[in-house]
């Protein structure tokens, strides 16, 4: 009852999973990932072993290894589907023989692409060629394989949700800290364009966030960044702005951190502008003066 695309980029040291379905919150059962481990899809009949043992056992062995073990233990493996894709190795896939048609799976190297209910067979290559066509990063690409089986008919039965994982191989012993992406959209009349969107915001908030929680740019005694380093954050902040409109949320740090660097200006002129936008956001500026942000005399010199 889904279509899915696991996959690494060796590059950016990235892997993805990603789900569409005319099912409610294929999220929550589908798409499994773990920084340093790999990432599995679990569809069809849904067995939720696959993904949680999958996970468990796929640093100890390569990925087709895993599928097969637990395949083994299944006791109804003819109506399952499931991609597996470790760190490093190939993806591994199965189609059972009782999936309803059309059903399948494409493997090419740590690719992998899979569905079941399809309109047609001609969804799986869709995205096999719009995945290696994609010249964006590894979240672009799996976007623009999931577009493509849409385009080419996607799930026979419609569209409802969908979700999108994007992990580092590497989990820096803190692979919690290693989730690149991780959005979903339980119940959407157009869930990839939907998952597209988020996509965008996520990125600008990813500005965003990076600023407000900087040690020294925004969090404790401001310290004069690398040169150049300031002007990309405000830059990035800048464009956040855009994207994120009519939030106010990105113009008033970029208006304190402006402020803290001593850019009283440009200060003035993003709270000013936010303020517009929010006018609690005056209130929320002497909160954050109180909380250590701004000085008292910054903050006399923004009002």
């Amino acid at each position: 009852m889904t279509y899915s695309i696991v996959a690494r980029d060796d590059r950016a040291g990235q892997l993805a999973v990603a789900c569409e379905s005319h099912f409610f919150a294929p999220g929550a059962s589908v798409t499994l990932a773990r920084a340093g481990v790999g990432v599995i899809a679990t569809q069809a009949f849904v067995n939720g072993t696959y993904g949680v043992q999958g996970l468990a056992r796929l640093p100890h062995a390569p990925a087709q290894t895993v599928l097969e073990e637990l395949l083994a233990l299944d006791d109804a493996p003819g109506v399952r589907q499931v991609a597996m894709l470790g760190v490093t190795g190939d993806a591994a896939s199965w189609t059972g023989q009782s999936c309803i048609e059309a059903a399948g799976s494409i493997v090419d190297g740590p690719l992998a692409v899979q569905g079941n209910m399809l309109r047609s067979a001609d969804v799986l290559p869709a995205m096999v060629a719009a995945f290696h066509s994609c010249d964006g990063d590894l979240a672009d690409r799996v976007m623009a394989a999931m577009a493509a089986a849409e385009a080419a008919g996607g799930d026979l039965r419609g569209s409802q949700g969908a979700s999108l994982v994007v992990v580092d191989v590497d989990d820096g012993n803190r692979p919690w800290e290693r989730v690149v992406v991780d959005l979903r959209v339980d119940d959407h009349p157009d869930p990839i364009e939907e998952l597209r969107r988020l996509l965008r915001l996520r990125r600008a908030f990813d500005s965003v966030s990076s600023t407000m929680f900087a040690p020294g740019l925004m969090v404790g005694p401001y310290r004069e960044p690398a040169p150049g380093d300031l002007d990309t954050a405000l830059t990035d902040l800048a464009r956040a702005a855009e994207v994120l409109a009519p939030s106010a949320e990105p113009l008033f740090w970029s208006g304190v951190l402006a402020a803290r660097a001593g850019r009283l200006e440009r200060g003035r002129a993003d709270l000013a502008r936010a303020i517009e936008l929010n006018p609690d956001l005056e209130v929320f500026l002497g909160r954050v003066s109180a909380a250590g942000f701004l000085t008292s005399e910054e903050l006399a010199a923004l009002r």
